[in-house]
């Protein structure tokens, strides 16, 4: 399993991209989705709610269990992926690409975000 380079990456098992214009993208791990199961139902928090580091803003259901959706920055959000909400395997699937989860504009990063490497060496992956 391969981690991003470019993507900073949360132990709650979020990954955040480079801000572009002040917005990032944020979505989970593959360490996350494999652990999860398969995901069947996706609740992502909605264009405007305000979301904080380290708290609850949405959830993953899968076959598995219910797992909290954690924000790994303080922001708004400014879009929620429809794709996932209609088809949520694409969390399992394409972890970094089409399973995205929401994009935020950030008001601010955490300084605790770890590296890919560091995320794999936290992760033990």
């Amino acid at each position: 399993m391969s981690n991003p380079q470019q993507l900073r990456y949360s132990k709650e098992h979020e990954w955040l991209s480079p801000a572009e214009d002040g917005v990032a993208t944020v979505g989970i791990t593959e360490h996350a989705a494999n652990a999860l199961g398969d995901v069947v139902y996706a609740q992502l928090p909605e264009v405007g709610d305000e979301v904080t580091a380290g708290e609850t803003c949405g959830e993953l259901e899968s076959t598995k269990s219910v797992s909290d959706l954690y924000s790994p920055v303080t922001g708004v959000i400014t879009e929620s992926n429809q794709d996932v909400v209609d088809d949520p395997s694409l969390v399992n699937s394409a972890p970094f690409e089409g399973g995205w989860l929401f994009k935020v504009r950030v008001a601010e990063e955490p300084k605790d975000l770890l590296s890919a490497d560091e995320y794999s060496e936290f992760s033990g992956n």
